[in-house]
């Protein structure tokens, strides 16, 4: 399981990562220096079934929500840490909004500090706690008072963590392979390393693969997966690969890219997508507002299109699409956040739908249709309903790269819905057989 920490500057987040694992996250010179996580912090603690639990570790200031979101994306559970002398500031709420944004609901909350105020003081923190829970649809969210200092609480959510851990299932290795890059460095007699999050599929030492958006060919060396050597990694995992390539240079990787399996290569700078707006967004999202998006561990500027009215308002939730600056890599289902140009403040959030919008009729009855179908809970459902609506047929290797399917998995769809199928050297086509 990878735990994620949350929660505004100065709360503990770091220290209470140290108390559980006995690792300082913050391992950059100027961290220490000033006292506070300015980037993204790893640490790892042995599970009683001989597994790793990771923790990610990740910025509380407001200037570095871009790390901060880097980090997040790929966590399977939250610890919110909120200082019982504090209470619940800007980036508390802040963060509490992208992990709703994210659809990351299950975590609990570290009342931190508690060593500092009495117990009339915690039964105030607690109350508003419970209310900006269940504001963000997390009410069943536990609470757990800690010391960093004196130890206080530590065992016990320690307990607790390790219990969610055990019991969390087994993510299915099901798609080809993707790893979201947030860090890149080089070892001495060893090369280039890349981490992240296994966001799909499997690796294995060995493995040929690509550098993308670049499209740079890699060969995986090594691995080492929940900070141990490994031959294999998968779905859900922190993973770091040593690469190279004849035509690498660890100069062209940037926290954002990704490296995957060659079918999967499409970089891409327009995203149709399902946008969710903040409640408390200080006003409507209008048609063309210049943004930055966040997705994967990458960020980029762009501008949002609304596909259903000239804005927005706060709390609803329409199609949209994504222009971005600059190409980058995406499938259906990606989760993403919107934040104002200036990067001040989160707007919005949600989830990719088509990688392959059409250069016309974008907002079109058939269009808005399309993408409702490719809002299916399961890609059966999405192509049915596709090719119910299109008797001219689907273009079937777009849709296999947008839901990440492997060979057989799509093999078994068309088989189940029947298709009658094209193929030429660069086209599959599919058809529902004639009623």
């Amino acid at each position: 399981m990878i735990i994620g920490t949350a929660g505004h500057i100065d709360h503990g987040k770091t220290s209470l990562v140290k108390a559980l694992t006995g690792i300082d996250a913050d391992r950059l010179p100027q961290e220490k220096e000033r006292g506070i996580t300015i980037d993204l912090g790893y640490a790892y603690a042995p599970l009683p079934n001989g597994e790793m639990l990771g923790f990610v570790d990740v910025p509380g200031h407001q200037k570095f929500i871009h790390n901060m979101l880097a980090g997040i994306t790929g966590i399977d559970f939250f610890l919110l840490a909120i200082a019982a002398d504090d209470g619940i500031m800007p980036q508390t709420l802040e963060h509490v909004q992208i992990l709703k944004l994210l659809g990351i609901r299950k975590g609990i909350v570290a009342l931190t500090k508690i060593d500092r105020i009495n117990g009339e003081r915690a039964e105030i923190v607690r109350r508003e706690i419970r209310n900006l829970l269940a504001d963000n649809n997390m009410p069943s969210c536990d609470i757990f008072p800690v010391s960093s200092v004196n130890g206080s609480g530590v065992d016990v959510l320690r307990a607790r963590l390790i219990a969610e851990a055990l019991a969390l299932p087994d993510r299915p290795a099901a798609g080809e392979f993707r790893l979201a890059i947030d860090r890149c460095f080089s070892l001495t007699g060893v090369g280039t390393v890349v981490t992240g999050t296994i966001f799909s599929g499997a690796v294995s030492e060995g493995d040929r693969l690509l550098l993308s958006p670049g499209g740079i060919p890699l060969r995986v060396r090594g691995l080492h997966v929940q900070n141990r050597p490994a031959k294999t990694g998968s779905t859900g995992q922190r993973c770091a690969l040593n690469v190279a390539g004849p035509e690498f240079d660890k100069r062209a990787v940037q926290r954002g890219d990704w490296v995957l399996a060659e079918s999967l290569h499409a970089p891409v700078t327009r995203l149709d997508v399902r946008l969710d707006m903040l409640p408390g967004s200080r006003k409507p999202l209008r048609h063309w507002t210049p943004v930055q998006a966040h997705l994967g561990a990458v960020t980029v500027t762009g501008h949002i299109s609304l596909l259903e009215g000239g804005s927005v308002a706060p709390g609803d939730s329409v199609l949209a699409q994504l222009a971005l600056d600059k190409p980058v890599g995406a499938l259906r289902g990606d989760r993403f956040i919107v934040r104002d140009i200036s990067a001040i403040q989160t707007l919005a959030g949600g989830s990719v739908l088509d990688i392959y919008p059409p250069v016309r009729g974008q907002r079109s009855a058939a269009r808005l249709q399309a993408l409702r179908a490719m809002e299916s809970t399961s890609p059966e459902q999405a192509l049915a309903r596709l090719l119910h609506d299109n008797i001219a047929g689907i273009d079937l290797h777009r849709f296999t790269r947008n839901w990440n399917l492997n060979a057989d998995a799509a093999s078994n769809i068309w088989t189940g819905l029947g298709l009658h199928t094209v193929k030429t050297t660069t086209l599959l086509w599919g058809f529902l057989p004639a009623a």
